[in-house]
């Protein structure tokens, strides 16, 4: 009978304690969910992770076991469970720390090499605009226009213009313009302060739902810190005239119910050019976030951005080679500009009854633009000069929603996202005229107002079986376009309607902690101007590309990380957008393919190395061969470098980027040279006070930042020549900056 006993008791604590499970959420410091933090019980031989609200459940978990939850880029956790926590639940708060790469497990998920961007944004930090987009391996970016125009972007084979191809937002706001005055897609992001910047989500290809207009390349999404740690004031100063201050202040000292902080940035640059830049650019960002019933959270965001410049344009190469100009000088130095951009942002993120996460953000931009150019000098107007005026005024509406579910059946986890969302540009006076002297206007171009409404719905799901993950998705698009034309003597609104449903299909296979395998694919769009559309009446007015991607990521050791991609993508229209004869020349179908490479080293605990390459064929699809190159569109890119922290006092890094030569027309008869340059920088801190010093262009290298093949006519020549114009890249320059956190 004792035995039967003993046997019963044994039995009944062996059912409870695999019945039992533990619940719980896990936060930083600043109250504010951790995803993905790995949570395990050894002894149980159970695990999970935390989904987007940072929640958990564990199985198998009862009084005095013990748990260990980790994250890379936080301190990790042992905690002894108690009765109080399997019956009402466990709060854990981790405190961040220096990324180590030997903490990285590969879990499943679609987009892991994010996890490896936020170790390269924490070992070198952002401190301009410019080099935020560089964050995102395999992405180059080009200034052509005096510091105060959107940078060019290369990736994978595209010349993206502006964000023609490249899906951008912070915070659930976009940044691409549609319709834009100066090229489709326009994506400015002067307007972020770098120090602001918490996360860079990005994906490359068309394999995303939530991702819309532009997703053919890819996509990068910026999120924004909820609380600054201290407060900050930064001054730097250096070559050009070169000043950047900036302030970071928090308002609410911390609260654990409540955050709140404002920051501000100004810049001026004149620039190594022979005409002054005058370069001008003031920031301000404010965010305040509120927790309703300790777990559902409340934010607004605020920003105001301006900015002014002059540019000395792109030169044309004979203008050096003849000793008329130098690399620095210019042809029409009265090119330049002003913009601005207001925001307002409202986000919500709330637990739902069935423990179903609601996400959701309104927001609202008022902006500005105006840019003169010139481009090709006196090649159609031999008195006055070829100079454009482009520029527009507009309001931006719009909100995105989403419901992410997770569920189980059986073996297997299930993960459902339900989303939409809306968007509305209000454009007035898109305009394109010829000026003179940014003082007296020719004649109009074009003259109009755009009304552009995009109303989008997806839906994504996400299957874990076994090592296997299965991520089938499907999103709708429609679209309506309006124009009133104002140079037309009668009153007349063209508009028109379009819709795209596009599937997407993603495979991943974890082989084990340190073996990640995916296949990608998915088809994706980028819309036209709606000027073209209904002016021009465009055969394509939503064109697509088809994307695949087969590849892996692999830690062969504890301190090494590499992933590799194979990639194919083929578009159905090529877009060239002169928005500067305000026409858009269709050159058919593309297709590019190519391979990506990339390493983690952390050599040291405080010397890590990163490298990332690009090789890549773009072709024309309706050209003959030797006529089929795509203009400007990236063979071959690499960059990288070494970083080192807490050596005693010292941290910094030393960075460099090579970008090919590439051909600059369709035959490669000419040829955008390539280039190789390193930058520098080194911080030695005291206390609170920061002290550093960057190098751009150590070894003053004489390099073209954009070039482009362009015809044009100088005011004493007969006749046109069609060759390179560039903007030359900055030389060695050296800037010291001090820095009081308190």
């Amino acid at each position: 009978m004792r035995q039967i006993t003993i046997l019963i008791v044994v039995l009944t604590f062996s059912l409870q304690s695999f019945g039992q499970i533990l619940k719980g959420q896990i936060v930083d410091t600043f109250n504010e969910p951790l995803e993905n933090v790995y949570v395990v019980n050894d002894a149980a031989n159970t695990h999970t992770h935390t989904n987007e609200n940072g929640s958990f459940t564990i199985e198998k978990t009862t009084a005095n076991s013990t748990i260990q939850v980790s994250i890379l880029g936080f301190e990790k956790k042992t905690i002894q469970v108690t009765q109080n926590h399997v019956t009402n639940g466990i709060r854990i708060v981790l405190k961040t720390k220096i990324f180590q790469l030997e903490e990285l497990f590969l879990r499943k998920e679609i987009n892991a090499l994010q996890t490896l961007t936020k170790v390269d944004l924490q070992l070198n930090p952002v401190n301009n605009s410019q080099e935020i987009l560089r964050k995102v391996p395999g992405l180059f970016i080009g200034q052509h226009a005096g510091g105060g125009k959107a940078e060019q972007i290369f990736l994978r084979g595209f010349d993206i213009d502006h964000g023609t191809d490249i899906t951008l937002s912070v915070d659930g706001m976009p940044i691409n313009m549609v319709s834009h005055a100066h090229g489709q897609g326009y994506s400015d992001l002067h307007f972020m302060i770098p120090e602001t910047i918490k996360n860079i989500d990005f994906g490359k290809g068309p394999y995303y739902a939530n991702q819309g207009d532009f997703n053919t390349a890819g996509y990068v999404n910026f999120s924004t810190k909820t609380a600054i740690q201290k407060n900050m004031i930064s001054v730097g100063y250096g070559d050009f005239n070169s000043l950047r201050t900036v302030g970071m202040f928090n308002l609410l000292n911390n609260a654990k119910s409540d955050n709140a902080y404002v920051a501000l940035e100004y810049i001026e640059f004149d620039g190594p050019f022979v005409s002054s830049q005058n370069f001008n650019r003031l920031n301000l960002f404010a965010k305040y976030n509120t927790f309703i019933n300790g777990k559902d959270k409340l934010t607004f965001t605020a920003s105001h951005f301006t900015s002014s410049w002059d540019a000395s344009g792109q030169i044309p190469q004979r203008a050096v080679d003849n000793g008329s100009i130098t690399r620095f000088g210019a042809i029409d130095d009265t090119e330049g500009g002003f913009t601005s951009r207001s925001n307002f942002n409202i986000q919500l993120q709330k637990t739902l009854a069935d423990e179903s996460i609601f996400q959701a953000n309104a927001f609202y931009s008022n902006y500005n633009f105006e840019l003169y150019s010139n481009f090709t000098f006196f090649l159609d107007d031999a008195v006055n000069g070829d100079q454009i005026r482009q520029f527009e005024g507009r309001n931006i509406y719009g909100m995105n929603a989403k419901i992410i579910t997770e569920k189980e059946y059986g073996n297997v986890e299930a993960k459902f996202t339900k989303g939409f969302g809306l968007r509305f540009d209000d454009i007035d006076d898109n305009e394109l005229s010829k000026t003179k002297n940014r003082r007296e206007t020719l004649s109009n171009i074009q003259l109009g107002d755009v009304e552009q409404t995009n109303f989008y719905a997806f839906f994504n799901s996400e299957f874990e079986i076994g090592k296997f993950k299965i991520a089938p998705a499907i999103r709708l698009d429609y679209f309506k376009f309006l124009y009133n034309d104002d140079l037309s003597t009668t009153y007349q609104t063209l508009s028109k309607t379009k819709a795209i449903v596009n599937p997407k299909l993603n495979f991943l296979y974890t082989q084990n902690d340190n073996l990640q395998w995916f296949l990608k694919s998915g088809i994706g769009f980028h819309s036209n101007d709606a000027r073209v559309v209904l002016q021009q009446n465009a055969d394509k007015v939503l064109p697509r590309a088809y994307g695949a991607d087969f590849g892996n990521i692999w830690k062969p050791t504890k301190n090494i990380v590499l992933n590799t991609a194979v990639w194919y993508l083929f578009s159905e229209e090529e877009f060239v957008y002169v928005g500067d004869a305000g026409i858009v020349e269709p050159s058919g179908e593309s297709e590019r393919y190519g391979l990506d490479l990339g390493i983690r080293y952390q050599i040291t605990d405080n010397i890590y190395f990163d490298t990332d390459a690009t090789i890549t064929k773009a072709r024309s699809l309706e050209s003959i061969s030797g006529q089929d190159y795509i203009p400007l569109a990236p063979n071959f890119t690499m960059t990288g470098g070494l970083s080192f922290s807490n050596l005693g006092n010292f941290s910094g890094g030393l960075r460099y980027r090579y970008l090919a030569d590439r051909p600059a027309n369709e035959d490669n008869s000419i040829v955008a040279d390539g280039y190789f340059v390193s930058d520098f920088n080194i911080n030695y801190t005291i206390e609170d006070i920061t002290f550093g010093v960057a190098i751009e262009n150590i070894f003053d290298v004489a390099w073209n930042e954009t070039q482009f093949a362009t015809e044009s006519r100088l005011q004493n020549e007969a006749n046109s020549v069609e060759e390179i114009h560039f903007t030359p890249g900055t030389p060695f320059f050296a800037k010291a900056t001090i820095t009081y956190q308190f």
